[in-house]
């Protein structure tokens, strides 16, 4: 079975560097699959999950913030400022640092903070969403 390389990296730290035979991420567009010898491709990606499906149909699942995705038909490089190993997610962690977002988007002063908030709102509200599932998943296996 042919696979392809794949490396995900974050600003501090590269948190998978190995092969896989299918990885599934969140596209600008909507969901991104990607197989072996996939097209070349230069996009940026949403909040999300990067879902890793290893040879043996083992998953790896990364939660990335957004960021840059590209692919070779031989390699897919995910790069985004934060990521972090789905296992290491906690969704009361995420809930409680957007209750702090939000109440910092009440007091925004000008529109560049806005952005600023609302871009993190996004990315929180993605982390607990991607925390929940993995939680579900856990809980049906």
């Amino acid at each position: 079975m042919s696979t392809i390389k794949v490396d995900v990296v974050s600003a501090e730290q590269s948190l998978y560097q190995g092969e896989a035979k299918f990885v599934a991420l969140p596209g600008e567009a909507g969901e991104l699959g990607v197989l072996p010898g996939h097209t070349p491709l230069i996009t940026r990606i949403r909040p999300g999950t990067v879902k890793i499906v290893h040879e043996d149909g083992s998953e790896e699942s990364i939660f990335v913030a957004g960021g840059l995705l590209e692919i070779q038909p031989d390699r897919v490089t995910v790069l985004s400022d934060t990521a972090i190993r789905a296992a290491d997610l906690d969704e009361a962690k995420a809930l409680e640092a957007r209750r702090h977002a939000e109440e910092s988007l009440r007091n925004a002063k000008d529109k560049v903070e806005l952005a600023v908030i609302q871009a993190e709102l996004e990315m929180l509200a993605a982390q607990a969403i991607a925390a929940r599932k993995l939680r579900a998943n856990r809980s049906t296996h």
